[in-house]
């Protein structure tokens, strides 16, 4: 299985950075999601965490440092929790972790949301800028 690795970058879009990697069952998305093809972007995302779940079946740790992500990221983020969930329904180890800034309300808020939604427990980390 192929690590996925994409450099993140601020320009006329923002796109965050990715880091999954299959052999330490370790993923990371960071830094700011507000693309113009969302679905294009996360779908490959997704696919490797489809595959991983059912070729790899090993623990998983995934670690989001979004500072922002705009309606249709949020929509391809959930649709990563569940898979995550639906692994972890099946005996898969999952750990979740979530670092944001602690006085952004709209996160916190986001973040509830997709603990109620999915069922997947999410550490919350919260950090003072």
């Amino acid at each position: 299985m192929e690590n996925i690795y994409i450099e993140g970058s601020n320009d006329v879009y923002f796109v965050p950075t990715v880091n999954f990697d299959a052999e330490k069952g370790y993923c990371e998305i960071a830094g700011e999601s507000f693309l113009a093809e969302t679905v294009k972007f996360y779908s490959p995302l997704i696919n490797w965490l489809e595959d991983y779940t059912t070729q790899k079946l090993g623990p998983l740790e995934f670690v989001f440092k979004l500072s922002y992500f705009n309606t249709s990221s949020s929509k391809c983020i959930l649709d990563l929790l569940k898979v995550m969930k639906k692994y972890q329904d099946h005996g898969g180890k999952v750990q979740v972790y979530w670092h944001y800034d602690i006085d952004d309300a709209d996160m916190q808020d986001a973040l509830e949301d997709y603990i109620i939604d999915t069922g997947v427990s999410i550490e919350l980390m919260p950090i003072k800028d």
